[in-house]
């Protein structure tokens, strides 16, 4: 897991390089992933195949928007995974998703840190 969380020159070019703007979408995101978390966690637990791909879709485009890349792409194989209607492996996906959203916090923080010096 060497690779960086968030592309930074590639979401800064999404932003035309505000940083101000981008520390702000940092928070949307978090507000935003933490609703979809909860709603994933309920289709998974109704088995709710449909909704989990809805979710997964959502949190993929979203992910993709602030170019967290190794998120994107988990979100991408959980939603491969519900269109397939293949459960199994799909909680080892969500711990992944778990893991990536951690470090997106830690990054978003030490961002806006940086940004505030």
């Amino acid at each position: 897991m060497s690779e960086e969380i968030i592309d930074l020159k590639d979401v800064l070019e999404r932003v035309q390089d505000d940083k101000e703007l981008l520390a702000e979408l940092f928070d949307i995101y978090q507000e935003d992933f933490v609703i979809k978390r909860k709603a994933l966690g309920e289709a998974i637990a109704a088995n709710d195949i449909a909704k989990i791909k809805e979710v997964a879709h959502s949190m993929k485009g979203s992910s993709g928007n602030i170019s967290a890349k190794p998120l994107h792409a988990a979100c991408l194989k959980l939603e491969m995974l519900a269109k397939e209607g293949k459960t199994d492996g799909m909680l080892e996906v969500v711990v992944d998703i778990d893991g990536y959203f951690e470090r997106i916090k830690v990054f978003a923080a030490r961002f806006k840190k940086e940004l505030a010096a």
